[in-house]
């Protein structure tokens, strides 16, 4: 891909980089102490927090990895998004409250609080890992990106990047991050609906051509349907959407952090939904928009060395005006830089409530304040690190890669979680036991599963033969919440009944409410 970039367009993304450094700026003074960094004390409307949850969960995987699934499969991918509002439209009502009476800042808080510490410092773990993986695609996807794109080195746009990351979260907090997310959530609409509308106008025969072609050529539907685990099929996407859907919004800290910057219950609950409502349309845009590039490069042939991730920045650079292209870019940085950014303050967050307050208790707050930026330092340096090394291996089908990581490093969080809200007989001796059965049964399934060499050399990692776990690696973790549900149940059987708050069930959540409805209906 020759470089076609003109003066107006760096003009454009060095403007939006400006903006960026600015937004950090601007709310850097209300930055004195660590509930102002890490959750604003209820400075921000409902609909910014929304448009936040959107952009946090959007990001360079969604701008570059939906256009080059959706160029190269069908949809099959997106049916885990579809299944986030399915389940969350019935369940965000008392996630929300729940978070926000019982915890002060880390979500991992309420499983100290249900199950003890062991579950405490395991989702957190888990959660720590699954953010390294991802914010290392997220800059991998984004270098390579920009690297064909401009003929700039990966390297270099990683520090760039990173480094303008670093200084908007260590100077404006949680607060510049959500405004941030406002601004990059109406670029990458706009982005994405010019790609598209210039895509359909650049179709012979318009829409009715892109469904006959794609159809034809397998790019529509969400199959295969067959009741089949041991590959990607539809039920094996949408039973793992569903265990998405909760971990997401039920455990992820960079979500549940934003229920807490809110101010009221209600003003969260819109936030959420908000969030919710506009994240779908967007990973169906972008989905979309691959499926119409798979049918103008059967009418206008791609040249061979430009491969499925490629291709969305191959047809920006080509086929695009000077100035679109540089929007286009700059809403592409924009997505990644927003999304890292909420990865960065999240991970600072668990690091301060976690483990720094934990190892030292009782220190002022400018210290922990202190603490949660060295923490974004840190993890943003070491995510910097990983995107490196991913563009060194290099990485084929990166949006199947990321889930697949998500899938492992789920652990069996959902279960816990669950077992907390719906179980007042599950116990924190049962959920140990089941903590350490999951850990066995994922370490099993990993290692029998995952092959290793090249060509007719390659062996897996652990042979068993017919004991190999031969499921697809989505279903990994939602077997592993599986066995924490039933191990974790049956074993709290032989342990004592424990005393609970009220507050930490869900059923305490429904009594709450009819109680909250009773008075209301007296006065």
């Amino acid at each position: 891909m020759k470089p076609v970039l003109g003066v107006i367009d760096y003009t454009i993304i060095i403007a939006v980089l400006l903006i960026t450094l600015y937004f950090g700026l601007r709310y850097a003074r209300n930055q004195n102490s660590t509930q102002s960094y890490f959750a604003a004390k209820g400075r921000v409307p409902a609909w910014a927090i929304g448009m936040s949850l959107l952009a946090t969960l959007i990001s360079s995987v969604t701008f570059l990895g939906y256009p080059g699934e959706g160029y190269s499969n069908n949809w099959i991918l997106l049916v885990q998004g579809l299944m986030v509002p399915i389940v969350l439209l019935g369940a965000i009502w008392f996630i929300v409250p729940l978070y926000r009476k019982v915890i002060g800042l880390s979500t991992y808080e309420y499983f100290e609080k249900r199950f003890g510490t062991v579950a405490r410092y395991y989702s957190s773990i888990a959660f720590v890992l699954r953010q390294f993986s991802g914010m290392g695609t997220v800059f991998f996807l984004l270098a390579v990106a920009l690297s064909n794109m401009t003929g700039g080195n990966t390297f270099a746009i990683i520090i760039v990047t990173g480094l303008i990351i670093i200084a908007v979260n260590l100077m404006g907090g949680i607060e510049a991050v959500i405004w941030l997310d406002v601004f990059q959530g109406f670029m990458l609409f706009a982005s994405g609906i010019v790609c598209l509308v210039v895509l359909l106008f650049s179709i012979k025969g318009g829409p009715a051509e892109i469904w006959n072609v794609a159809s034809a050529g397998g790019r529509t539907g969400f199959g295969p349907y067959d009741l089949n685990f041991t590959k990607l099929t539809f039920i094996v996407m949408a039973i793992n959407g569903m265990f998405y859907a909760i971990q997401k919004y039920g455990t992820d800290q960079t979500v549940v952090q934003r229920y807490l910057t809110a101010k009221t219950d209600k003003a969260a609950i819109r936030a959420s939904l908000l969030g919710i409502s506009l994240t779908v349309p967007v990973w169906t845009l972008f989905m979309f928009i691959g499926t119409c590039l798979f049918v103008y490069y059967k009418q206008h042939p791609l040249p061979g060395s430009v491969n499925p991730n490629g291709v969305f920045p191959y047809f920006i650079i080509t086929q695009l005006p000077t100035g679109v292209v540089g929007f286009i870019l700059s809403a592409m940085i924009s997505a990644a830089i927003c999304s890292l950014s909420a990865d960065l303050n999240s991970l600072a967050a668990v690091g301060v409530e976690d483990y720094y307050k934990k190892i030292s208790p009782n220190r002022p707050d400018k210290q922990y304040l202190k603490g949660g930026r060295i923490m974004v330092v840190v993890s943003g340096l070491l995510s910097m690190g990983i995107g490196m090394l991913y563009t060194s291996i290099g990485n084929e089908g990166v949006l199947g890669v990321v889930f697949t990581l998500y899938a492992i490093f789920s652990g069996g969080i959902v279960g816990i979680f669950l077992l907390g809200l719906f179980s007042a007989r599950a116990n924190r001796q049962g959920i140990n036991i089941a903590i350490i059965v999951c850990v066995i049964f994922t370490a099993y399934a990993f290692l029998t599963s995952t092959p290793v060499g090249t060509g007719e050399s390659k062996t897996l990692l652990l042979d068993l033969g017919k004991y190999n776990f031969t499921h697809h690696k989505l279903m990994l973790g939602v077997y592993s919440h599986l066995v924490v549900i039933v191990v974790g149940y049956v074993a709290s059987l032989f342990f004592p009944k424990p005393v609970l708050d009220k507050n930490l069930l869900y059923s305490g959540w429904r009594e709450n409410s009819r109680q909250e409805k009773l008075e209301a209906e007296q006065v």
